[in-house]
């Protein structure tokens, strides 16, 4: 629905590239030039100064009169999009793009067969998908990468708003062969000060929900003995199965190693460790056409 001409403009400015913006939109270089032109002639004034043959790797930069026009095509590309979705939603018709963002551990074991369902029964929604830990799904909510996100910890900032999804649980495993996985008692948290752990990276929702329970059961950083920081669960189970140490991990992502048994989940007394997968949005926005659709979905989903 935007104006085509805009279109291309936009994508010069933020490419600063008159080959790269054609690459981008699957148009000739030539046929860029041509709608970079007729929008000058349109308005009357330059776009881009540039330097050289716009043919050959030429430096282009935004003129004054270009820097104002990006900001209204920006603002225009916005209110059409707005449009679009809320022209589908009063078809009921879900449809166009769905830009998701989800932590490692909702992207790796809860999001699949959610989405699954859903673009089967949606096949005319586009999907982009961004996977990150809890501080970089955040970040891409706030700068607007993304639509929507789902997180595994607290957002840690104030220009996103979160809502509740599902309640996960943290659990503690070991490998088969460990001394605690022969325990029909639950061990003490002071136990967890004698073994290697393994624990995500930092700014990951995993680790920081980990650290505030440790602590509250009187367990400083510097009394355990942190072996790794890893990037993902799936490190820390691989890790655990090598009998590199012991680490808490979801409960949604040990399903199939419990099956196989390749980990033993171990209780710890008086440690109980519960936490919200929740949806991220920017804050003072409401969420309208497929990604309000999909957050409906989903909530369905886990609660069904």
């Amino acid at each position: 629905m935007e104006n085509f001409r805009l279109k291309v403009f936009r994508t010069v400015a933020a490419q600063m590239s008159f080959r790269k913006a054609a690459e981008v939109l699957h148009l000739s270089q030539p046929a860029v030039s041509q709608q970079i032109r007729a929008l000058e002639e349109e308005a009357g004034v330059r776009l881009f100064d540039r330097a050289g043959s716009e043919g050959h790797g030429s430096q282009i930069a935004l003129t004054e009169a270009g820097r104002v026009l990006l900001g209204y095509a920006t603002q225009a590309a916005e209110t059409m999009e707005q449009a679009g979705r809320a022209l589908a939603s009063l078809n009921h018709d879900v449809t166009g793009e769905l830009k998701l963002g989800a932590s490692t551990t909702v992207a790796q074991y809860v999001l699949p067969r959610i989405l699954g369902v859903f673009l089967r029964q949606y096949p005319q929604v586009k999907l982009s998908l961004v996977s990150g830990n809890t501080e970089r799904i955040a970040e891409a909510v706030a700068e607007q990468e993304i639509s929507l996100g789902i997180i595994e910890g607290p957002a840690m900032r104030r220009d996103v708003k979160t809502e509740k999804m599902v309640q996960d649980e943290m659990v503690l495993i070991v490998g088969p062969e460990h001394p605690w996985a022969r325990r029909k008692s639950a061990i003490t948290p002071q136990d967890l000060t004698t073994v290697p752990l393994l624990l995500r990276e930092r700014g990951s929702g995993s680790r920081r929900v980990v650290e505030r329970a440790l602590k509250r059961a009187g367990l400083t950083q510097r009394s355990l003995h942190i072996a790794m920081e890893l990037d993902s669960t799936e490190a820390i189970i691989s890790g655990v199965e090598a009998e590199l140490g012991v680490g808490f991990v979801s409960r949604w992502a040990i399903g199939k190693v419990l099956r196989l048994g390749t980990v033993r989940p171990v209780s710890v007394e008086g440690l109980e460790i519960l936490r919200d997968f929740s949806f991220v949005r920017l804050a003072g926005t409401e969420l309208s056409g497929t990604v309000a659709a999909f957050e409906r979905f989903a909530l369905a989903a886990v609660s069904g």
